[in-house]
């Protein structure tokens, strides 16, 4: 390399160092704004990834995480996972309850969203969206005391209406089968409203001279739905489907234990990774088997977003996240 292309590499290299002071100068405000966060996902997300040779060691409280013994096998916490017909089970309920979840979801939070959308009552549009929203307050806890007392097979609500109409009563906590509409039932009661939040503000942002076209060609209000609020939708769509398909491993725990408890004639429909890990560890005390199943959850997902994102971007390049 001769001396003058030398001395044009060196140039280059100050002049990116500038502008990227200069940047940083400009942005000052924007990033002491970001720097609390930074250091939350600091402490609280990059940090504990030390944590992760948990799931390489049979982990010994006496001697601490870095100080004790590596498995033997080093994959020997991975089994019980990949070989255990109860965890199949588990990681079986788990992507079929997301899934579900994610699509029942997507259809009544998009719908919801649209239906608020289309009010123009204005007073009637705030009490149904706080209504709808106000589920999502109430705790997983209080609301499996309400599902216990509408399923109970003894007092339930339910089951006396049921009988009151010559009916025979239903053991719900002995069906297996029924539980995946209950929860799917008890999940969009709690959550839909707060989800509707995102598809509501991106309806709102669309700019109101598409809807007075489509108005001035004669379009019915169902038509403009159709034709201009769904695919103004279509980016907020996929890219919400994917972070939620990103979480397709994790379970709400607060939910599957609240609503199902150690009901084990449940199991079969609503065992799910988190529950499993929970009654496994309170029995064993085996935090590399929970650690290890932790982290199999964080790969799947991992590879669910890489895949579910080129989809996306086969789809519509501009939805994807990146």
């Amino acid at each position: 390399m001769n001396m003058k292309s030398m001395t044009g590499t060196a140039h280059n290299d100050r002049s990116g160092v500038k502008g990227v002071m200069r940047e940083l100068i400009r942005n000052r405000t924007l990033l002491l704004m970001f720097l609390p966060v930074a250091v939350l996902l600091f402490f609280f997300n990059y940090l504990p990834l030390a944590g992760l040779v948990i799931a390489f060691k049979n982990f010994d409280f006496n001697k601490g995480i870095f100080g004790s013994d590596w498995a033997q096998p080093l994959l020997n916490n991975f089994d019980y996972l990949m070989s255990s017909s109860v965890a199949y089970r588990a990681v079986r309920n788990t992507i079929l309850l997301n899934a579900l979840f994610i699509a029942v979801g997507l259809i009544f939070e998009v719908g919801l969203a649209l239906m608020l959308n289309e009010m123009r009552n204005k007073y009637i549009k705030r009490i149904t969206q706080s209504l709808t929203f106000l589920p999502f307050f109430i705790s997983w806890i209080v609301v499996g005391v309400f599902a216990y007392s509408l399923l109970n097979f003894e007092s339930g609500v339910i089951n006396r209406i049921l009988e009151a109409m010559g009916f025979q009563g239903i053991d719900f906590y002995s069906e297996a089968g029924l539980w995946p509409v209950i929860l799917t039932i008890a999940i969009r009661w709690k959550v839909t409203g707060y989800g509707t939040i995102i598809y509501l503000a991106a309806l709102t942002g669309i700019d109101n001279s598409y809807y007075e076209a489509a108005s001035i060609d004669g379009a019915s209000r169902w038509q403009q739905m159709r034709y201009i609020s769904l695919p103004m939708l279509k980016p907020t769509i996929l890219i919400l489907t994917l972070l939620a398909v990103g979480r397709i491993m994790n379970a709400d725990f607060g939910m599957f234990y609240a609503m199902v408890g150690d009901a084990s004639l449940l199991f079969p429909t609503t065992d799910v990774i988190d529950t499993l890990v929970y009654r496994s560890l309170r029995k064993s005390g085996d935090i590399g088997m929970a650690s290890a199943a932790g982290f199999l959850q964080s790969i799947v997902a991992f590879v669910l977003v890489i895949g579910s994102n080129y989809v996306a971007r086969k789809v519509d390049k501009d939805s994807a996240i990146f």
